[in-house]
């Protein structure tokens, strides 16, 4: 597994499932399964935007890029590749 997914999983683990085992596809839906809610998503792009020094504009926060492990690796990858090194 890829390393964001991996930190991605154990933050979703952490602070959404409280510790719990959730089987959890990485294409699936974090919204639609209940797992993710708005403020939530507000609590993974703080999470997103510390961790990996990429800020998250407001028309960037849409499904396409925060519903889904898959989802948000393409879009951390994408940011990550064009943002500026400190």
């Amino acid at each position: 597994m890829n390393h964001i997914a991996s930190s991605l999983r154990q933050f979703i683990g952490e602070n959404f499932l409280f510790g719990q085992d959730l089987a959890l596809a990485d294409h699936e839906s974090l919204l639609e399964l209940g797992i993710v809610d708005s403020t939530g998503v507000l609590e993974l792009v703080t999470f997103i935007e510390d961790r990996y020094r990429i800020t998250i504009e407001d028309e960037e926060l849409v499904p396409d890029n925060l519903d889904s492990i898959d989802n948000l690796v393409r879009f951390i990858g994408a940011k990550c590749q064009y943002s500026p090194v400190p």
